[in-house]
C-alpha cells in the first residue's frame, strides 16, 4: 500500500510504500529508498520494530544518520576524494576529514527517489544521477527492489541494486539499516547495547584502517578483535580495550553471516554476493539525535552491517584483491542481499 509519508521543503510528497507479509511487516520510503521500519515478532510473539530511524521526513532532513538509506554513488570512504579514472584525475567534494564519505555531501541518501512498481510485498524505487553529479562522472541510473517475503522458516527481506551509465563511473551501492533486535520499544524500556548481539562472519581477513578510517592492505583477523568465524560478542573487544568500536571491513568468504540477540530470540541471517562486509556498532550514535517514537539514539544501540565491495576499492593496488568497481556502458552493475529472520528458543 502507498502513502504520503511527509513533505520536502519545496512541497514534494515524499511517498512511502508498506509491505507485509505474514507477522512481519516494513515500510519503504522515497527519501533516501530507505527501509524505515521492519517490525518482527520475538520468541514470546511480541512484534517490535527493529530498525533505527525517524517518524517523519523532517527527521531525515535534519539528521544525515544513513538510518536505512541506500547509499551511494560509491559507499563507504574514497582516500583524499579523489581517483583516477582512465588516466584522468577526478576530484569530489569531501565531507569528512581526508575522505569523501557515501558518495559526497548529497549522495543518495539524501535524494528523493522516484516510487514505481510496488505491491504488498515488494517496491521498486528508481533514481537518476546526472554527469557530475557529486563530481563523479557519467549519467548513472539506479534502482533498488525491495521484496518481503512469509516463509515456513521465517521473514525474509531481499534488497537487489542495479545501475546502468552512458560513461565509465565507479559504482558500489549498498543498504545502510542499523538493526536493532531488541526491538525499539524494548530499548525504550530497558536499554541494552547491541554490542551483546552474537556476531558471526565467515572472513579468515580484514581490511585494518588508517586515522581516517581508509583501509589498508587485508590482514589475516587470526588472534584479533576482528575473528567472528565462531561467533563473538562484539562487546568482548570493547572490555578488553582492544578497540574502541567496529567501523570495519571484513572479506567475506562465502556463506551466511548470523547475528542473534539472545534475549529477544530474534536471529538474522544475511547473504550476499558482495565481497565485503562493513561492521559499524553505530559509534558515532552521541544521544543527541531522537529518532523514532522520540527515543534518544546512543552509542551501540544498534549494528550496521553493510555488504559492499572493498571501501576505496578505486584507489587500491590491484594485488590487495578489491576488484574493479568501475561500471562502464553496456553492462549492468547489480549487488544483491537477503535478510533472514527466525526466533530461537
Amino acid at each position: 500500500m502507498r502513502e504520503v509519508f511527509g513533505y520536502m521543503p519545496d512541497g514534494r510528497a515524499v511517498e512511502a510504500v508498506n509491505l507485509r507479509a505474514g507477522r512481519a511487516s516494513a515500510r519503504v520510503i522515497a527519501f533516501g529508498a530507505a527501509l524505515q521500519s521492519l517490525c518482527l515478532p520475538d520468541r514470546d510473539g511480541e512484534v517490535d520494530d527493529i530498525v533505527l530511524g525517524h517518524d517523519d521526513v523532517q527527521g531525515y532532513l535534519d539528521h544525515r544518520g544513513f538510518f536505512g538509506a541506500t547509499v551511494g554513488r560509491v559507499a563507504n570512504r574514497i582516500a583524499g576524494g579523489r581517483f583516477t579514472l582512465d588516466g584522468r584525475e577526478v576530484a569530489l567534494p569531501r565531507n569528512e576529514p581526508g575522505a569523501t564519505l557515501h558518495g559526497g555531501p548529497e549522495g543518495f541518501d539524501r535524494r528523493l527517489w522516484q516510487i514505481g512498481a510496488s505491491d504488498a510485498q515488494s517496491a521498486e524505487l528508481s533514481l537518476v544521477s546526472p554527469d557530475g553529479d557529486q563530481g563523479f562522472p557519467g549519467r548513472l541510473a539506479v534502482r533498488v527492489r525491495y521484496r518481503l517475503e512469509d516463509r515456513p522458516e521465517g521473514p525474509r527481506l531481499e534488497i537487489v541494486h542495479e545501475a546502468t551509465t552512458d560513461a565509465p563511473t565507479p559504482v558500489a551501492l549498498t543498504h545502510h539499516s542499523f538493526f536493532a533486535l531488541a526491538g525499539g520499544r524494548a530499548l525504550a524500556e530497558r536499554p541494552r547495547s547491541a554490542l551483546g548481539y552474537e556476531l558471526t562472519v565467515p572472513a579468515a581477513r580484514y581490511l585494518p584502517v588508517d586515522d581516517c578510517l581508509i583501509p589498508m592492505a587485508p590482514a589475516s583477523v587470526q588472534s584479533t578483535p576482528f575473528d567472528f568465524r565462531t561467533g563473538r560478542r562484539p562487546v568482548t573487544a570493547l572490555r578488553a580495550h582492544a578497540i574502541a568500536g567496529y567501523d570495519h571491513t571484513l572479506c567475506l568468504d562465502g556463506g551466511p553471516v548470523r547475528l542473534a540477540d539472545p534475549v529477544s530470540g530474534r536471529v538474522m541471517m544475511l547473504e550476499t554476493d558482495q565481497p565485503g562486509l562493513q561492521v559499524y556498532t553505530g559509534n558515532f550514535l552521541d544521544g543527541l539525535v531522537r529518532g523514532k517514537g522520540g527515543r534518544a539514539y546512543a552509542a551501540h544501540d544498534a549494528i550496521c552491517l553493510e555488504p559492499q565491495s572493498w571501501p576505496n576499492a578505486v584507489n587500491m593496488p590491484p594485488d590487495w584483491g578489491g576488484g574493479d568497481i568501475v561500471l562502464r556502458p553496456g553492462t549492468v552493475y547489480r549487488n544483491r542481499m537477503a535478510f533472514a529472520f527466525a526466533v530461537s528458543r
